[in-house]
């Protein structure tokens, strides 16, 4: 190509990124006569698209890898179990539901692929997942039964789980209830914790390894690269990563796993906080268009407030959530211990069953978007509150002064107040419950003393035989009464469920 040729690529490519593009050719053929041209823009395209593609799979996915000519069969015998069908693929080779024939009950296989059943690191990756997982007793991890090698293979026998993963649960149409929302963190952050505690930190919870059961149970599955901070004593573990490898699903990382930096407690309370983001909004905290860009939003952005995304979930669930994401391993949680015990009370979720989800996001958002234009048309009421306090003054010169000046001082203080927490709800969104909380004994007692004032006012007026503008004063004390004890509990429960 020639330099005119190259730079008239560049710059058509350059267009097509900044405006993603439906008819590609046909765009093209627009704006382009050059088959040569339009070839390399529609190549640059296509490598751009790949670009980071790599990013979306954990570290050491051997998937491609796979050959059908190596797969169990239905009826199959392997050793004293009996395989019933493959149940799934992953980043270690495939697993089945099989039976074991000795005590007839149903287990998951784990097995290597052959072209890697002869590398070491993998074969030791294997085992450490099978004594990681078996070192845990917990109705929230999936237990190991056994480490088999047959036929000079090496499998894991776990649990088999029916059920549905969290990843199946965050494609659906709907989101979780606050209070579904609040049983799985507490469900999820109690098994992880209970890892944390026996020296097992995971390096690779995201939705696709958490799998809720037919009753309502959350199961971490996966310990395939789980770290063992205290290793057994008089035993030398031997390598098997390289160091600076990054080791993971990089979309649930935190920044310094993506750094290549160790790996500890704090990662696992990252990865806890995207998850849990994910699976409230349906959205990946650090969404973008490619897998490269995202690993970047991880390390540099902050993601948009959940509150503003799911008001009716609780502050201080919705703090937990914001901690676990923070970039300094410092700022987070120190284990899934320290964030099982800053979770909300979860309800008792064996006594009744949960509901399963909450309305749509757009119903939600139009909730919050009333209960935003109440505050605006409350500081309107206490703007023309204080205006017709100064009238009113100047028609009735003596203690109406008095009564403007409080107006003036009241109407300033709940109008700053108001205004902090519509801030509040559209900047960050996080703490806006435990503010309305905290600040709603405020301007329901500012709101009532205004209303009994200007209602003084009015009746002042009525004496003066200014009969109209008196009903108009008391009508608009009336009306902010009304509008603080009638009117905002309903915005209120429309927009967070609560009154």
């Amino acid at each position: 190509m020639t330099p005119d040729q190259q730079r008239r690529a560049r710059d058509l490519f350059e267009e097509a990124v900044d405006e993603p593009i439906a008819d590609l050719e046909g765009w093209l053929g627009e704006r382009c006569d050059d088959g040569e041209v339009r070839r390399e823009v529609a190549s640059l395209l296509l490598h751009h698209s790949r670009a980071g593609e790599f990013l979306t799979r954990p570290a050491g996915d051997i998937a491609e890898l796979l050959d059908d000519s190596e797969r169990l069969e239905p009826g199959q015998q392997l050793g004293p179990y009996r395989i019933e069908r493959e149940a799934g693929r992953g980043g270690m080779g495939r697993v089945y539901r099989a039976t074991d024939t000795r005590l007839n009950r149903p287990v998951a296989i784990k097995a290597l692929p052959a072209e890697l059943a002869t590398d070491a690191s993998q074969r030791e990756r294997l085992r450490r997942e099978a004594r990681a997982a078996a070192r845990l007793s917990h109705p929230g991890i999936c237990t190991v039964y056994a480490l088999e090698e047959l036929d000079g293979e090496l499998y894991i026998v776990s649990e088999f789980i029916e059920g549905r993963t969290l990843h199946e649960e965050i494609a659906g149409e709907h989101r979780p209830t606050a209070a579904r929302l609040r049983d799985t963190a507490h469900q999820l952050a109690s098994a992880l914790a209970s890892a944390h505690e026996a020296g097992i930190t995971h390096r690779d919870l995201k939705p696709d390894n958490v799998m809720r059961t037919s009753d309502g149970r959350i199961k971490i599955l996966d310990f395939g690269l789980a770290r063992l901070s205290q290793p057994t004593v008089g035993v030398v573990a031997p390598l098997v990563t390289q160091a600076g490898a990054v080791l993971g699903t990089p979309a649930y990382m935190a920044p310094e796993q993506l750094n290549g930096q160790p790996a500890d407690p704090r990662t696992d309370v990252f990865a806890f906080g995207v998850l849990m983001y994910e699976y409230a909004t349906g959205r990946h905290p650090f969404e973008a268009a490619t897998p490269l860009a995202r690993a970047g939003r991880v390390l540099e952005a902050t993601p948009e407030p959940l509150g503003r995304l799911r008001p009716d979930v609780p502050g201080d669930l919705i703090a937990v959530v914001e901690r676990c994401l923070a970039k300094a391993p410092g700022d987070r949680f120190g284990s899934a211990g320290d964030l099982l015990r800053a979770l909300p009370a979860a309800a008792d979720s064996g006594s009744r069953p949960l509901p399963l989800m909450t309305p749509p996001a757009p119903l939600v958002a139009a909730g919050t978007a009333w209960w935003r234009f109440h505050q605006v048309v409350a500081i309107a009421l206490y703007l023309t509150a204080v205006i017709l306090a100064w009238f009113v003054k100047e028609w009735l010169p003596g203690p109406t002064a008095t009564v403007f000046i409080a107006l003036g001082i009241l109407g300033t203080i709940v109008g700053m107040l108001r205004g902090h927490l519509v801030f509040t709800e559209r900047t960050h969104g996080v703490g806006l419950h435990a503010e309305r909380r905290r600040l709603d004994p405020i301007t329901l007692v500012i709101d009532l003393l205004m209303a009994l004032l200007l209602a003084g006012d009015g009746l002042a007026l009525v004496n003066a035989s200014r009969e109209v503008a008196g009903v108009l004063t008391i009508a608009l004390a009336v009306g902010i009464a009304v509008t603080r004890l009638v009117l905002e509990p309903g915005t209120a429960r429309a927009a967070f469920g609560d009154g």
